[in-house]
């Protein structure tokens, strides 16, 4: 017999297959009731895809406990980019990513800052969009939503900044326009200190998998909020320091 995470992963490798297919929620019996049980399930669904090409990492707030996910390499496209409409929840988040320029291998020494700091190679505007293997993915429970990372879709990423540094994230407010219209502005990413989030990723999040690698990028949270757009939105996001990324329903 499977063990209950392999049961959990194959469900939602069966929905990634055959998006039309989707569940209400797992099986009372297959459902994570913690952290652990979530990460066992989303890992071994990682494991199938032929490369990871970021990470989806957040946090409720500056202090809480941050939380992540693995992206595939084929979700991971420069905009302007268009998403297919149908069987999509079509959310989208305006998000900031660090693209990393070198390995961060797993040690036994953590990373500092520092450290972290100077193997990121740019930053990125995001729209990440979101998608789920659930009907309703805010019908279940957060470590089942977390087995499914965090209902990602896809990322969108803008043209980067090898600069950023000097960039004061905090003060830094993104608008987000929904065919033409502005739909929602925001002044920092909730998390605070976007950072925190990637040296967490190179010392906890991502050591499973052989640590971060350069190439990755690593979104962190959104500045917005989920949004649901209709079937055929035109998105655009837009930060001072950081310019534009683009994507379309269709």
């Amino acid at each position: 017999m499977p063990s209950i995470a392999r049961q959990a992963a194959d469900l939602l490798l069966a929905v990634r297959a055959n998006p039309t297919q989707k569940l209400t929620d797992l099986p009372e019996a297959l459902r994570p009731a913690d952290r652990p049980q979530a990460y066992a399930i989303q890992h071994l669904v990682a494991a199938t895809f032929p490369a990871i090409g970021g990470w989806k990492v957040g946090a409720a707030g500056p202090e809480a406990q941050a939380q992540c996910g693995a992206l595939p390499a084929s979700g991971v496209r420069p905009s302007p980019a268009t998403m297919p409409a149908a069987n999509s929840l079509r959310g989208i988040e305006a998000e900031v990513c660090f693209r990393m320029g070198a390995d961060l291998p797993p040690r036994a020494t953590p990373y500092t800052r520092e450290e972290v700091i100077a193997a990121i190679a740019t930053a990125h505007p995001v729209i990440e969009t979101l998608d789920s293997r659930f009907v309703d993915p805010d019908a279940i429970s957060p470590f089942t939503n977390l087995a499914d990372t965090q209902s990602h879709g896809g990322l969108i990423y803008g043209e980067g900044r090898a600069d950023w540094h000097g960039i004061d994230f905090t003060a830094e407010t993104v608008e987000q326009y929904v065919d033409g219209a502005l739909h929602m502005t925001h002044t920092g990413n909730p998390v605070g200190d976007m950072i925190r989030l990637v040296v967490w990723m190179a010392n906890e999040g991502a050591v499973w998998s052989g640590g971060l690698k350069a190439g990755q990028f690593v979104t962190c949270g959104s500045w917005t909020g989920k949004s649901v757009v209709g079937e055929n939105a035109k998105v655009r996001v837009k930060y001072p320091s950081l310019g534009e990324v683009f994507v379309d329903y269709v």
